[in-house]
């Protein structure tokens, strides 16, 4: 099955670039690019990041503040993926590596950490997917 997909996305533009960031592998870039397709049909980094399902779930009321984890959209399968790659990604890539070590800092947990790298991952990978970087 690996064989064929390779076979298949060789020439895709999105694949290549997706699996140019060191920690994400061909099995992330495919779930991405089967689920989230193009990336230039979203408008925003944060309509993508909610899409899949990456945004913080406020549950505030009056004057008392809640955090309540992710939302509850997109497809968890998705999420699922992204935030390992954030995992990778926060061991691997200094950028992402700097993050996770001032939130880390600040005493947040590992999960909420990796959340945080992946809803910032990809609302910066939307700026990179645009079609006139990729032809770059």
């Amino acid at each position: 099955m690996e064989d064929r997909l390779e076979e298949l996305t060789r020439d895709d533009p999105i694949v290549r670039r997706l699996t140019l960031d060191k920690g994400v592998g061909p099995v992330t870039a495919w779930t991405m690019r089967a689920m989230v397709g193009r990336f230039d049909r979203f408008r925003t980094g944060k309509q993508l990041s909610r899409f899949c399902g990456l945004t913080p779930c406020n549950a505030s009321s009056g004057s008392r503040q809640a955090d309540a984890g992710l939302i509850r959209a997109g497809d968890p399968e998705l999420r699922t993926v992204i935030i390992e790659a954030a995992h990778r990604l926060m061991r691997y890539t200094g950028r992402w590596q700097a993050l996770a070590a001032q939130m880390r800092a600040r005493g947040k947990k590992t999960s909420v950490i990796a959340a945080a790298v992946a809803n910032r991952w990809i609302r910066w990978l939307f700026h990179q997917m645009q079609p006139e970087r990729l032809a770059a």
